[in-house]
């Protein structure tokens, strides 16, 4: 028995039909998937991103003075929202240390957009294993425990007179300089020597 050629079109177009499906469930697993992994990996490496609010970076950068004269390090840049502003609005130098590695895609992104490339600079990294020696401002919105292990780098590493501005959570020991209470803003000053 012989198939007729509309029975073998339509056998054509069905095969067809299920080679695009598979396709489009094969694309979609993939962005699913990418999506997921973009949601959970800075989970899993605990750098879970709780941005600054955008009114917070700009208090947070007067608040520590911030000027041309300064090279700015912020600890889990994020999406560059400070190290942008503090470019920008205040003429600092400013240098990002980010783990999410699209967070840094986006920031690099928006760093050439603004035409900082000269100013300002992103990596993708882990701020524990990095020299913030050059630093005269830090910007951190971190949490206690991150606060904690932190600290010793701080004093090791930095100037003193480096300011150390922190969102929300205080570093336990230290004396502020300075404390905004209403925008839970903390301001510190590196006293020991490097």
């Amino acid at each position: 028995m012989s198939l007729s050629a509309p029975t073998l079109l339509l056998g054509s177009s069905i095969s067809s039909l299920g080679t695009m499906f598979a396709r489009i469930v094969l694309l979609l697993s993939v962005l699913i998937i990418g999506v997921a992994v973009w949601v959970l990996w800075p989970i899993i490496i605990g750098a879970q991103w709780i941005p600054t609010p955008k009114d917070v970076v700009r208090k947070m950068l007067s608040f520590a003075d911030v000027g041309p004269q300064d090279t700015l390090i912020d600890l889990g840049s994020g999406d560059g929202r400070i190290i942008l502003l503090a470019a920008q609005e205040f003429g600092a130098s400013a240098f990002g240390i980010e783990a999410d590695p699209l967070r840094v895609l986006i920031t690099r992104i928006r760093i050439r957009l603004k035409g900082l490339e000269d100013q300002v600079e992103v990596i993708w990294g882990n701020f524990f294993k990095s020299d913030l020696g050059a630093a005269s401002v830090v910007t951190i919105y971190q949490s206690t425990e991150i606060n904690k292990k932190l600290k010793q780098q701080l004093e090791e590493q930095l100037h003193p007179g480096t300011r150390v501005v922190t969102y929300s959570f205080i570093f336990e020991g230290w004396e502020p300089v300075k404390v905004d209470e209403s925008t839970k803003l903390y301001l510190y000053e590196i006293k020991s020597a490097k």
